[in-house]
């Protein structure tokens, strides 16, 4: 009964020499952290891109689902 699939990913950034500590996480890199959600059509239905790599998963799907434009779970 599963309608899609959700995972995160780090993208490589260039960013200011001051905003670069909070975008290097567990690269050795700047990163953005990206949440996207795809049907198994391989259609993307909702991309967050933007948050530091610093970021943790769950901060990032909390904000996810709080937005105006959150991201929709499907009942059931």
């Amino acid at each position: 009964d599963c309608v899609g699939a959700l995972d995160g990913t780090h993208i490589r950034v260039k960013v200011s020499r001051e905003l670069a500590p909070r975008f290097r996480g567990r690269k050795e890199w700047p990163a953005q952290n990206v949440l996207a959600a795809c049907s198994f059509d391989m259609k993307f239905t909702y991309v967050l891109p933007g948050w530091e790599g610093t970021a943790f998963d769950s901060r990032i799907l909390k904000n996810a689902l709080d937005r105006e434009d959150k991201l929709v779970i499907p009942p059931g």
